[in-house]
């Protein structure tokens, strides 16, 4: 399990999660988050790529 949390915390989590925000919006913010954690990873390997880029054109300079 993630972060070393079992099943009952899990639920514990949700429920709390539920009473929070409510069954309407918690599709909402999951959405939300799957979308920032996506851009996230696109800009991280874009970030890589980009580095590894510059180190190749200056290990060709010298």
């Amino acid at each position: 399990m993630p972060f070393g949390l079992g099943p009952t915390e899990l639920i514990i989590i949700l429920g709390i999660a539920l009473l929070l925000f409510g069954a309407k919006k918690l599709p909402e913010i999951g959405s939300s988050l799957g979308k920032a954690i996506k851009e996230f990873r696109k800009t991280q390997s874009d970030d890589s790529n980009s580095e590894n880029k510059s180190i190749s054109s200056s290990d060709n300079k010298k």
